[in-house]
C-alpha cells in the first residue's frame, strides 16, 4: 500500500517559531525555483519511491512514478492511496495502471489527514528547511534530498525494507483490535461491501500511525 502525493518545495526561507530572550534574524535566499517531489510512501516497510524535477509536476510524471513502482518486483496487491489532482486521476495514469496491475484508490476531497505521506512531508521541512538558510538552489535541493534519504536509511537500519504485501484477513485483523478500542463492531464490513475500501483505508491509517516520524 503506497501513499501518493506531490511536495512543491519553493527556494526561499522557510520560518519557524521558537524561544529566545534576544531577537534572531534568519537570512533569507532570493529565487522562485522549485523542486518537485512526486513520492509514494510504503506504508508498511516505511521506504520512498520518488520521482523529482525542478520543472513541472503532470501526466507523464505520474506514469514515470507508476512505472517505476512496477519495476520494483512486489508481490501481492499494489494499491496506491491519493488525492484526486487532474495528473493522478485522469484515464491516461488510469489506463496505465489497469496495465500495470496497480490499484488507485482515490481520497475524499479536502482531506489530506488521510494521506500519510503529508507527514513526510512535514518531517522533510522540518529537518531540512524550518529556520535554516541556504545560499543557492543546489544546496536547498541538497537539503531535501539528504533528509528523504535520512528516512530511507533509518527504515533500512531497522529492518523495515522488503515487500509489501497486503490482504483482507491483514486489514481485517487491523480493524478488529480498532474496535475493541473503540467498543464497535466489524462483522458488518465484507469484501463486496460499499465501506470496505474506507474502512480498510483508514485501519491502515491508524496502524501505520502507531509508528510515526520522529527526530530520532
Amino acid at each position: 500500500m503506497f501513499f501518493v502525493d506531490a511536495a512543491h518545495f519553493v527556494f526561499g526561507t522557510f520560518l519557524c517559531c521558537l524561544w529566545s530572550f534576544m531577537r534572531l534574524f534568519v537570512r533569507a535566499a532570493s529565487g522562485r525555483q522549485r523542486f518537485n517531489v512526486l513520492g509514494a510512501w510504503n506504508g508498511v516497510t516505511r521506504t520512498l519511491v520518488s520521482v523529482t524535477n525542478t520543472t513541472v509536476v503532470n501526466t507523464d510524471t505520474m506514469c514515470e512514478l507508476l512505472c517505476k513502482i512496477a519495476r520494483q518486483g512486489l508481490t501481492g496487491p499494489i494499491s496506491l492511496v491519493l488525492d484526486n489532482a487532474r495528473y493522478q486521476r485522469n484515464a491516461v495514469v488510469m489506463e496505465l495502471a489497469a496495465q500495470l496491475g496497480i490499484t488507485l484508490l482515490f481520497l475524499p476531497s479536502y482531506s489530506p489527514n488521510l494521506n500519510l505521506i503529508e507527514r513526510l512531508w512535514k518531517f522533510t521541512k522540518r529537518r531540512a528547511l524550518y529556520g535554516r538558510y541556504h545560499p543557492t538552489f543546489a544546496d536547498f535541493r541538497a537539503a531535501i534530498e539528504r533528509a528523504l534519504c535520512a528516512v530511507a536509511q533509518r527504515a533500512l537500519d531497522q529492518g523495515l525494507g522488503g515487500g509489501c504485501k497486503l490482504s483482507y484477513p491483514t486489514f481485517m485483523r487491523f480493524f478488529e483490535g480498532v474496535a475493541a478500542r473503540r467498543q464497535t463492531s466489524c462483522q458488518f464490513f465484507t469484501p463486496e461491501s460499499a465501506p470496505c475500501r474506507t474502512v480498510w483505508l483508514c485501519v491502515l491509517v491508524l496502524a501505520v500511525a502507531d509508528g510515526p516520524l520522529s527526530e530520532n
